[in-house]
């Protein structure tokens, strides 16, 4: 009787377990509150807080003077910002190749090196107000597990981390050059697929390693081997019997159809999609993260490389084509993802690099309030994560930043300017920090 009791409580709790803990009372007043699932601006908030999660949105009232109040009233308050597409334990130079730096990271550097380096660059994307990143590959033997749990538990501090573990690819996965007799050490930072039954196990596994999200590699290019459409389709039947979605890699428009008739939830890069494919995601509400960079952002790695820049028509043609893909998504209803893939060196934190996301959809021509929910409410949905992420709402972890500027009118300089962030109730920027 006592261990079918001991049974019972441990169900009923678990539900419950995001709100145990401390339980300490703090209020924000927000000048305005950015309410990421309507996608409109709410003036005067008060934002209850409890412990770990949001209990409650009010209006401005009058509090009593033994509440903690943290004034945000002449700043705009937000859901914290979600990078869904981040390989924060991989990071190169410019001017490196990334197989040869991939084959370097994997035999001359310890896994515990790797981590620390790691845990490094994910403590930065706080200080920039990301407070979840969709961690996807080049990771090496589930080490994003790792430094999700290490974060989890309070060990380090860093975003949420949504790890994927290593990508599922065909044979050599993204590391191209590598000869036949030493193929093994691709299997330190790819799950390689032998077989439809192969694929299954993959996925198995990962589910054994306790992974978020299952990502592939529909092409690996400028590798030759692609995953078949049978290959794929056993990937996505087995993640989503386990509750998991599956995002592809896909460069070519060809890979993006046959992961598509897969059956994926989402789009990575896509950076050639043709307009009838674009409809086609828009019909099946499959979602696309956009991996483009600004024009400053161009031309600082144009620098790097030692490229001349006035001689760099080719950045010209990159940013209208990624803005011509980018529109036409919207057009067509596609769900816009927000997402970096940021992991070269730029001389300036991870974290920071991170936004320029922000920037290259706003240089697009995305709405600011639009650019916001991509980066918190629809990033979150495509997480099944909504309830918890990317929203102000209650029962949602308190993962708060706040901006100072007018978002709507000077949209760049106010995202840049993150005066305050939260994450799970604990502050780790506040109004007045010099550090930034």
């Amino acid at each position: 009787m006592t261990r079918v009791l001991v049974i019972f409580l441990l169900i009923f709790l678990y539900p419950h377990t995001k709100s145990i803990g401390q339980q300490s009372d703090v209020f924000i007043k927000a000048g305005f509150l950015y309410d990421s699932k309507s996608n409109q601006l709410l003036p005067n908030k008060i934002i209850h807080i409890q412990g770990s999660t949001i209990k409650s949105i009010t209006g401005f009232r009058k509090m009593d003077k033994d509440k903690k109040v943290i004034d945000l009233s002449d700043y705009t308050v937000l859901p914290g910002l979600i990078d869904a597409h981040t390989h924060v334990l991989f990071s190169q130079e410019a001017n490196e190749d990334f197989a040869d730096h991939s084959i370097q990271t994997l035999t001359m550097e310890s896994d515990a090196l790797r981590a620390l380096r790691g845990a490094k660059r994910a403590e930065s994307y706080l200080e920039e107000g990301i407070t979840s990143i969709k961690d996807l590959g080049n990771s090496g033997l589930y080490l994003d597990v790792a430094l999700r749990d290490a974060i989890n538990e309070g060990t380090i501090d860093g975003p949420r981390i949504f790890a994927a573990g290593p990508i599922l690819s065909a044979v050599g996965g993204q590391v191209y050059g590598v000869t036949h007799q030493h193929q093994n050490i691709i299997d330190l930072e790819y799950r390689i697929i032998k077989s439809s039954e192969d694929a299954k196990n993959a996925v198995r596994e990962h589910v054994n390693q306790n992974v978020d999200l299952i990502k592939i590699c529909a092409d690996n290019l400028p590798n030759k081997a692609f995953l078949t459409i049978e290959e794929m389709s056993a990937i996505v039947e087995m993640a989503h019997a386990y509750d998991l979605t599956v995002t592809a890699h896909c460069i070519t428009n060809e890979s993006a159809r046959n992961a598509i008739e897969a059956g994926v939830d989402g789009i990575e890069h896509g950076f050639n999609l043709t307009d009838s494919t674009l409809t086609l995601m828009a019909k099946k509400k499959i979602f696309l993260v956009p991996t483009e960079n600004s024009r400053s952002y161009m031309e600082t790695y144009a620098k790097l490389i030692g490229d001349d820049l006035d001689g760099m028509d080719w950045v010209n043609g990159y940013i209208s084509r990624g803005k011509k893909r980018l529109m036409t998504a919207i057009e067509k209803g596609v769900p816009i993802v927000a997402g970096s893939d940021n992991y070269t060196k730029m001389e300036v934190s991870r974290g920071k690099s991170s936004t320029d996301m922000l920037r290259t959809y706003f240089e697009a021509g995305m709405k600011p309030l639009d650019i916001l929910q991509s980066a918190t409410y629809i990033s979150a949905m495509h997480l099944n994560k909504e309830k918890d992420i990317g929203t102000i709402s209650p029962m949602a972890y308190a993962d708060i930043i706040a901006v100072k500027g007018n978002l709507e009118n000077d949209f760049i300089s106010t995202m840049d300017n993150v005066v305050f962030v939260m994450k799970g109730g604990k502050v780790y920027r506040n109004i007045g920090d010099s550090s930034k």
